[in-house]
């Protein structure tokens, strides 16, 4: 057979570095076929064939489906079976495999090919009744779901209610006789749920089924998964056909899902579960509880000994903690996948650590395996051990941290309060896929079923959540919204504690104390500190915030908003008192109130960031913003005047309801604030670098290291910053001694001050892009308007890659950035430049300013460790998502 586009790989003409075409799971089946690892034989279908059906609404390109059939011929050649024979049949499993890790977000269909005929065969065969039997249920509820779009619940309705009949707890308990019967009722219960039998020819299942799993590529959830974690939606899934093996084949056989590390903690040790007498699906669902991976050498010693020394081979090959799916069938060992596993951030420091250490990788590549964003975990609170409480439960521990929550048990109620800002912990059977929205707002997760390798436990470990999973003492009745331990009944109404690290659950709220950073964060965060070329500072307005950017890393400050110290209790009237008065006399009193206020606070800064860069930014917003809104101000009024109140009382609210609205604009975000405030009122900016200034010879004379960096805000013509600056340094010359390192910038957040860049720079020692007004001027766009309305629909509809707000725009305002830097240092050669918006802790963001060639990057304190190892694999390019 000839074609233009190859779009079907058997599994022994492929390789890792295919990995694009053939997805991570198709590129691993091929590369563990090369290195001999026993791999079910079976072929890929390409990425590229989903592109291209994708494309066309859905239609195939004319040379795929005779492809596919060729290697299927050719794969029954091999085998000696034929799909869906009555003599000797041939079963194959129809799954998903993406570029990048997508865990449990596309669909799969087991056991294709099996019939009435094929079910006697492969029974006549095996020996084995019910194996045939209860391998055609599972495929036919697998088929009528993925690719017929029956509801799941009524297959799980009548497999309950069969149970119930014969007075069984488990499936396994179910006889051959059962099983066939139950086939009758899913085919039945299919047919009234669809309008139509399922389809008997089986090439006809295995093309349908191929064409479900192209299109799983886009449902809801796994749309969620991509958002979340930044993955294209244009890359498409490849598809794997594979030759079956039966983990359901009796006591010889089993199914599980192994780490070759513990993902919770890295520690080298057997992590995982098993089932005896079942299919993979059934561990990774959590259907039952399964068997932790130790106790395999019991049950099963061959496949065991064989497995753990695969285990050992595959992290060998591949360099990095792997997550394992396998199958005993009839004692003979089958490894179904490899990948890199998920793990926490704890864990992913560890096992970079270790391999570091035992040569086994270098330094580089150990940060490239380290998501930047995932370091936020370690962050989270633990439960203080000092509370003294009994937990009501325990269960497993799956996931590690701490959750404070009201209890929640579906997926859409704890999205809807997430949005809220409700804390909530999403009580479940077992989360599902479609539960993912619901994971993401939820503080933790609890389950009562499942395991260590369930959904829930691995999505909770991939997002930094804590969850306790498979806690059989839970009773959950998802139609009453209660959950019941003992005799105490959860009901929505009430707060549950779960720690994540010990499987224990607590009635009521503990208080969480702080996470502590490990020896292995020190360590990696310290190699990606000798490889970075991008300072880290902080944004910190307070000592306590300095000092903890400090601890995590920060080489100084780069954002200090004094006006967030007015707006302390008992600041605020002395502001407006400032606000308030008639005449510069007047602001004068009112400003000598709140010098030393704000030299109490700069001293803090000081001593906190000894020998570090501090950057000042004077007063920012407009006058306003500290006095009372204009509509609540004439509603005070209003009651008043409507009391019939007279004297004082309303002469005052009157009095301030008229300063209210003079000081009041249209657009106070270009209004009068930043510069254009200090041009009309210099004496503010007298008084803010009277405080710095004695702030720093204050704190000098104590021994320590003042290095102040003055910032001048919203800055839009040279005229503005030449004034302010010579107001600035004027009053530092009355105060400061000589010999205290000081420096005078601006803020570039217009567009007329980046592209007029070379003329502002003659004025200032430093450029501070704030990138935060500097794209709602750029773009266009109101933050607070913009995600409130149409900037989801934007991203969704694919006219924006994400939030401006979060990652930078590259080709707008990234390109102003740019501009600024190279006009700045055009005119002043070694200009110092930075970055102060939130951007600054952005992984993405960090890449494009280390591109273009900013000095630093200022972030909040608790994203100094992101902002440290993102800069590092800024400078490494290549970054590397998991298998």
């Amino acid at each position: 057979m000839t074609s233009e586009t190859t779009y079907v790989y058997d599994f022994a003409d492929g390789s890792l570095d295919m990995k694009p075409l053939l997805g991570g799971k198709g590129a691993n089946l091929s590369e563990m076929t090369r290195i001999g690892i026993p791999v079910p034989d079976g072929f890929t279908v390409t990425t590229a064939a989903c592109v291209a059906a994708m494309k066309s609404g859905g239609e195939w390109p004319v040379d795929l489906w005779p492809q596919v059939e060729a290697h299927l011929d050719a794969l029954e050649a091999r085998t000696g079976r034929t799909l869906g024979a009555s003599d000797k049949p041939l079963l194959v499993s129809v799954r998903s495999g993406s570029v990048f890790s997508m865990p449990g977000m596309m669909d799969t269909i087991l056991n294709l090919g099996i019939s009435d005929e094929s079910a006697g065969a492969l029974a006549k065969e095996t020996g084995n009744e019910r194996f045939a039997w209860d391998s055609y249920r599972r495929f036919v509820q697998m088929y009528a779901e993925v690719v017929e779009g029956a509801p799941p619940h009524i297959f799980e309705d009548e497999l309950t209610a069969m149970k119930a009949a014969r007075g069984v707890d488990y499936d396994t308990d179910l006889s051959a006789d059962d099983l066939k019967e139950l086939v009758a009722t899913f085919r039945r219960v299919a047919k009234e749920a669809t309008g139509t039998d399922l389809p008997t020819d089986p090439r006809e299942q295995l093309k349908r089924s191929i064409g479900a799993v192209f299109a799983s590529w886009d449902n809801p959830r796994a749309n969620i998964y991509r958002n979340l974690n930044k993955i294209p939606h244009d890359l498409g899934t490849a598809v794997n056909v594979q030759q079956m093996v039966f983990g359901n084949r009796g006591d010889t056989s089993a199914s599980g899902v192994a780490f070759t590390r513990n993902p919770a903690t890295g520690v080298k040790e057997l992590y995982g579960e098993y089932l005896v007498n079942a299919q993979g699906e059934d561990v990774v669902a959590g259907i039952r509880t399964g068997h932790q991976l130790p106790d395999m050498e019991k049950d099963l010693p061959k496949a065991f000994a064989e497995f753990t020394a695969t285990m050992d081979k595959l992290e060998a090959h591949y360099g990095d903690m792997q997550d394992i799916e396998f199958t005993v069938e009839d004692n003979t060992l089958y490894i179904l996948q490899t990948r890199a596993g998920k793990r926490t951030a704890a864990a992913a420091l560890k096992v970079a650590r270790d391999m570091v250490e035992a040569g086994t990788i270098t330094k580089e590549d150990a940060l490239r395996r380290i998501e930047p964003a995932q370091l936020d975990q370690l962050l989270h609170p633990g439960i203080d051990p000092s509370h003294g409480e009994t937990p009501i439960t325990k269960g497993l521990n799956a996931s590690p941290g701490a959750a404070v929550g009201r209890v929640v048990f579906d997926a859409d109620t704890a999205a809807e309060c997430g949005e809220k800002g409700e804390k909530v912990v999403l009580v479940r059977w077992e989360t599902t896929p479609d539960d993912i929205h619901g994971v993401v707002a939820a503080q933790g997760v609890l389950t009562s079923h499942g395991g260590m390798t369930s959904h829930a436990a691995v999505v909770a470990r991939g997002m930094g959540k804590p969850c306790v999973a498979g806690c059989g003492d839970l009773r959950i009745d998802t139609a009453a919204k209660t959950a019941t331990i003992g005799d105490r009944v959860l009901t929505e109404t009430d707060v549950i504690t779960l720690d994540g690290s010990t499987g224990e659950i607590y009635d009521g709220a503990l208080k969480l104390t702080e996470a502590q950073i490990t020896d292995d964060f020190r360590e990696v965060l310290g190699w990606a500190d000798e490889i970075r070329r991008l300072g880290v500072r902080a944004n910190a307005d307070t000592g306590p915030d300095a000092a903890k950017a400090r601890e995590l890393g920060a080489e100084g400050i780069g954002l200090t908003r004094t006006e967030h110290m007015f707006m302390a209790p008992d600041r605020l009237p002395v502001v407006q008192e400032m606000i308030l008065a008639q005449d510069e006399a007047g602001r004068g009193v009112a400003l000598d109130k709140l010098l030393p206020m704000q030299q109490a606070d700069f001293e803090e800064l000081f001593e906190a960031m000894t020998g570090l860069p501090v950057t000042i930014r004077l007063i920012d917003p407009p006058l306003h913003e500290f006095l009372p809104n204009l509509v609540e101000q004439s509603l005070v009024v209003q009651r008043l005047e409507d009391a019939g109140t007279t004297g004082a009382e309303l002469d005052d609210a009157r009095e301030l309801l008229g300063h209210v609205r003079r000081l009041s604009e249209a657009n106070p975000m270009l209004g009068t604030r930043g510069c254009r405030l200090l041009m009309l009122y210099p004496e503010i900016a007298v008084m803010q670098v009277r405080a710095i200034a004695r702030a720093a010879a204050a704190v000098t004379k104590r021994g320590f290291e003042p290095h102040v960096e003055i910032m001048i805000p919203l800055v839009a013509y040279w005229q503005e910053l030449d004034t302010l600056r010579q107001v600035a340094e004027k009053t530092w010359a009355e105060e400061a001694p000589e010999g205290i390192d000081r420096t005078i910038g601006t803020m570039i957040e217009l567009p007329r001050a980046a592209v007029t860049a070379d003329q502002i720079a003659q004025y200032a020692d430093f450029f501070s892009f704030g990138t935060n007004d500097l794209t709602q001027t750029g773009v266009g766009i109101s933050r607070d308007d913009a995600e409130g309305s149409f900037l989801q629909s934007y991203i969704d509809m694919g006219v924006v890659p994400t939030n401006p707000f979060a990652s930078i725009d590259p080709d707008g305002v990234a390109e102003l950035v740019r501009i600024g830097v190279e006009k700045g240092r055009g005119a002043k050669p070694g200009l110092k430049t930075g970055v102060c918006g939130e951007h600054g802790g952005d992984p993405d963001s960090i890449t494009i300013f280390n591109k273009i060639g900013l000095d630093y990057v200022s972030c909040s304190p608790y994203r100094i460790p992101i902002a440290r190892l993102a800069a590092a694999r800024a400078v490494l390019g290549d970054t590397v998502k998991d298998a």
